[in-house]
């Protein structure tokens, strides 16, 4: 009955669009003190779930996002993506996956990187002929490869809860975040045949010339950071340490960041890292009580015992993660979620790494699903429209991001060949 009435309490808090981490944390201090619990039990239980070497590596990674998002890099990346592609019909669709592609290895956040694009290309596509929709369709949906493509936030948030190698996630999660640039760009192709409207731009070798060389610098970003990592010469915590300082020394030698403007940068990584180990301390919690409850158990019985098939765990963690992606933060399902299932996976011989993968993109395709839909919502700003456009236009290019989750399920060893490879 307890557990009944702390689930009603958090669903009853998340209709009503309580913030995901109070929404939480309500409900399971109420469930502590009316089952005898000490709040003692419950902070230590709260801080230490922060307290992981691994999880230093978030407010590193969101610090280079906000550096490389307020030093211009994104403008640098468009402006060279345009004239390389935007002869090309619907050049500007490709344009948008390719910089979202390339500003990803920057940034492990589907939401920075569609409140940073979303500024630049939606308005460029507009004022070429393209319908709003289509400009925050690829937008919204190009955003969710930050997030898969290392160096990625969920991914080292997954690593610390699963105990494995950070960076064998990382290697692991290039070829799923290919395969969705590449699956993006094919419904680009198929869209764009109908818009007979669309401006293209003329091709020139001096602007080409001109625009590459500004992106020089920031493309040995990604060099570093995943070279240092991969190579064994850095952690993945003193790699994005380096990447902080790379990116840094690079907006200030180019004049696109201000000293001034450091405490704005550090202002920002701190209020979102702030968001996000809140909700991993609390789903911490939440997790605690639901192991107390006997949850995983009663789940690997009831719900997967039914099967001994490896395809079908994975097909059913897929439609979970999808339906939870809907509703609840990526992170905080992974918090809850993933001391529940790992073992379960263990049982089905699945590799922990293929879990993290398919986990991370499932829930990132929640990203693009009411109600919640984070990116749905800070697109609906930039572009200052319905959250209901904002869907409509990403419906198309939910299709691709479908199918690469079901090429995951069908294939898991196909995820484990380049960590093979790198030997991770």
């Amino acid at each position: 009955m307890s557990l009944l009435l702390l689930t009603i309490a958090i669903v009853v808090l998340l209709f009503v669009r309580v913030p995901v981490a109070f929404a939480f944390l309500g409900p399971s201090l109420a469930y502590m003190l009316l089952t005898g619990q000490s709040l003692g039990l419950s902070l230590r239980l709260i801080v230490n779930a922060t307290a992981s070497f691994p999880l230093l590596a978030v407010p590193l990674f969101i610090l280079l996002g906000v550096i490389a998002n307020r030093g211009g890099i994104a403008d640098r990346l468009f402006d060279f993506a345009l004239a390389l592609l935007g002869r090309v019909r619907g050049g500007l669709g490709y344009v948008s996956v390719g910089v979202s592609l390339g500003f990803s290895w920057m940034s492990g956040s589907a939401v920075a990187d569609a409140a940073a694009l979303g500024k630049i290309q939606i308005p460029a596509m507009v004022r070429n002929g393209y319908p709003l929709r289509f400009g925050l369709g690829v937008t919204g949906a190009a955003s969710l490869i930050a997030p898969v493509m290392p160096p990625s936030i969920p991914a080292v948030i997954f690593a610390g809860l699963a105990a494995v190698s950070t960076g064998g996630l990382f290697a692991a999660s290039v070829v799923p975040a290919l395969l969705m640039a590449f699956g993006l760009c094919v419904v680009v192709f198929f869209l764009v045949r109908k818009q007979p409207d669309i401006v293209r731009t003329d091709f020139s070798m001096r602007q080409l010339v001109v625009t590459g060389r500004r992106v020089i610098g920031p493309i040995l970003a990604p060099v570093i950071i995943l070279g240092g990592i991969l190579g064994g010469f850095f952690t993945p915590t003193e790699a994005a340490a380096v990447g902080v300082a790379y990116m840094l020394v690079l907006c200030l030698a180019y004049r696109s960041l201000k000293v001034r403007e450091l405490p704005k940068v550090l202002t920002e990584t701190v209020t979102t890292t702030g968001a996000i180990m809140l909700i991993v301390s609390s789903a911490s919690l939440l997790g605690y009580i639901l192991a107390r409850e006997r949850v995983p158990q009663m789940l690997a019985e009831n719900v997967f015992g039914f099967t001994e098939n490896a395809t079908v765990f994975l097909l059913m963690t897929a439609i979970l993660m999808l339906v939870l992606g809907t509703v609840v933060d990526p992170t905080a399902v992974l918090v809850l979620v993933v001391p529940i299932l790992l073992p379960i996976s263990a049982s089905f011989g699945v590799d922990p790494i293929v879990l993290g993968v398919l986990m991370i993109v499932a829930l990132m395709i929640g990203l693009l699903t009411p109600p919640v839909g984070t990116v749905l919502y800070v697109l609906s700003s930039v572009a200052e429209t319905k959250v209901s456009e904002v869907f409509r236009g990403c419906l198309p290019f939910i299709v691709p991001l479908v199918v690469i989750l079901g090429l995951i399920i069908a294939f898991p060893d196909a995820v484990l060949w380049l960590p093979g490879v790198l030997g991770l």
